[in-house]
């Protein structure tokens, strides 16, 4: 079978659906590739990369949609599309099956099965198919870089001879992917990063990227992550008005806001109102990843930048993944590689579409000349966190009891180690002669140090830091130096496996960092 990709007609639409290294995975598969002249252009890959690839170029569009078995492409069908299709096709593309009226009607006529990539469903097996978040990584990455652009600071602070620049704080409206794309994006780049979801669980997540989790002082039941495929609930008026309130409380702090907040098959949610931009300082920016849904402000202007009357710059721009084309379309393809390879089990470069298969059958939305879409509930739960048990806060008074209590007990345990060490000591000095004393005492200030020495080193150093700390941990082997030259056999033979053992554990720590360096050096 035939798989090809045409140029994509909408306009301004960078991304292509399949790569030359696509291509290659495609093949293996055992399938005949083909792709219209210029598709790759505008992502950086040309036609003789195609060709390079074993990739048949075709002239037109026309040409391709008819020879092709499989069509993969990015955007949904447009109306000349649509009418090339056949019975018999499979279509794979981001096809909006819930407001595409038109396309689904000629997928029904046509007999033409439709693969909609946006409707992968949200389950482990699934990740690697996940083009929504792939493209929502993508989208959150460049946000961050929009805003920049327009941001007229830095993000991080800095201390100069002209004086101090305080960092830029950036609020965070939503921590799915994309939001999560945008607190690494905004961290790293030094800015103060706070991040607010309706879902309190992910608040571990934004903690450990180094951001702050905006809580509310609001108890509500929010929908199990399975029940709505990994993605947020509707709230309630309560809970809303409370964000909202929120909001507002920290608006004029904010000098960046990206709001991410959308929910499958409705409108984007108002989060950021008209009274918070207006209370915003001039210089601000807002960038809203829901404008293409009607924006999570109701000012931004969809494929637009506007400037307000206060100076706050709104960007509602819908193309970031293609702004940044050679990366979206590799990752794009990929996720398409991966489909075509549970299409295809037997490698044969035959479809086998399995509508038993929870990931084929969530996606498939016509097939034999039959609308599929909305699909039954995965029979494998949705990627969702489990939610933290809510722990009730403790009064000052319960706090210092509890630490008194922790107190008492740790001094009670260290008092008894104490005491059952010291009785051991005062039996082995009874018992023991005094030439195994001297040696024991050397054992004992050996295992002190070392200890010592270890414990003072950061944890956060043992990882890059591994052959340094290898060599400090070896610090016993002064000890098994200084007994070496002892006249007891036994004693010499331990001293010099311990001298033997420590010697691999410090020049064998740096062999091993020295390969590690070398993976990550460029070629």
């Amino acid at each position: 079978m035939k798989i090809g990709t045409p140029k994509e007609v909408f306009g301004g639409e960078n991304r292509v659906g399949m790569t030359p290294e696509s291509a290659k995975q495609l093949q293996k598969l055992g399938y005949d590739c083909m792709i219209e002249a210029g598709a790759g252009a505008n992502a950086g890959f040309s036609d003789a990369l195609y060709k390079e690839a074993g990739v048949e170029v075709v002239k037109t569009a026309a040409a391709l949609w008819k020879e092709a078995d499989i069509v993969a492409k990015v955007r949904q069908p447009e109306a000349v599309e649509l009418k090339r299709m056949r019975e018999g096709q499979t279509l794979i593309s981001f096809f909006s099956p819930a407001a595409n009226d038109k396309g689904m009607d000629a997928a029904k006529k046509t007999g033409t099965n439709v693969i909609a990539m946006e409707m992968v469903p949200r389950i482990s097996r699934a990740q690697k198919m996940d083009a929504l978040s792939s493209m929502a990584n993508i989208a959150g990455y460049r946000a961050v870089i929009e805003a920049g652009n327009n941001f007229p600071r830095f993000f991080t602070g800095q201390i100069t001879a002209a004086g101090k620049v305080p960092p830029a704080k950036v609020l965070v409206v939503g921590a799915g992917v994309a939001g999560l794309a945008a607190i690494g994006t905004s961290t790293s780049l030094g800015a103060i990063t706070y991040a607010f979801d309706v879902r309190p669980e992910v608040a571990e997540q934004v903690e450990s990227m180094g951001a702050e989790f905006v809580f509310l002082d609001f108890e509500e039941e929010q929908a199990d992550g399975a029940a709505t495929g990994g993605y947020a609930a509707v709230s309630s008026p309560e809970f809303a008005a409370a964000q909202l309130a929120k909001f507002r409380e920290i608006a004029p702090d904010m000098d960046i806001v990206i709001t991410t907040a959308l929910i499958p098959n409705r409108e984007a949610p108002e989060l950021w109102t008209k009274d918070m931009v207006e209370s915003m300082k001039p210089g601000s920016v807002i960038v809203d990843l829901a404008a293409e849904k009607g924006g999570n402000c109701k000012m931004t202007v969809m494929d637009e930048k506007i400037v307000t009357d206060n100076g706050v710059t709104i960007i509602g721009y819908t193309d970031f993944p293609s702004r940044m084309a050679a990366q979206a379309s590799t990752l794009y393809a990929t996720n398409i590689r991966h489909m075509m390879t549970d299409l295809t089990p037997e490698k044969d470069g035959q479809i086998n579409h399995n509508m038993e298969d929870d990931v084929i059958r969530g996606a498939t939305v016509a097939f034999n000349k039959e609308i599929t879409f909305p699909p039954p509930p995965p029979k494998v739960q949705a990627i969702a966190a489990k939610p933290k048990e809510v722990v009730p806060e403790l009064t000052p008074e319960e706090k210092r009891a509890a630490e008194t209590a922790a107190f008492k007990a740790q001094t009670k345990q260290q008092v008894t180690l104490l005491v059952v060490g010291a009785a051991l000591l005062l039996g082995v000095g009874l018992v023991a002669p005094a030439s195994f004393m001297q040696h024991f005492i050397v054992f004992v200030l050996s295992v002190f140090v070392g200890f010592q020495v270890i414990w003072g080193v950061a944890h956060s150093l043992h990882t890059p830091l591994m052959a340094v700390t290898n060599a400090i941990s070896s610090i016993i082997i002064l000890g098994a130096l200084m007994q070496i030259a002892s006249g007891s056999f036994l004693v010499i033979l331990l001293a010099a496996v311990s001298v033997f053992m420590t010697g691999i554990n410090i020049f064998g720590g740096f062999l091993v960092t020295r390969r590690m360096l070398a993976m990550f050096q460029k070629s």
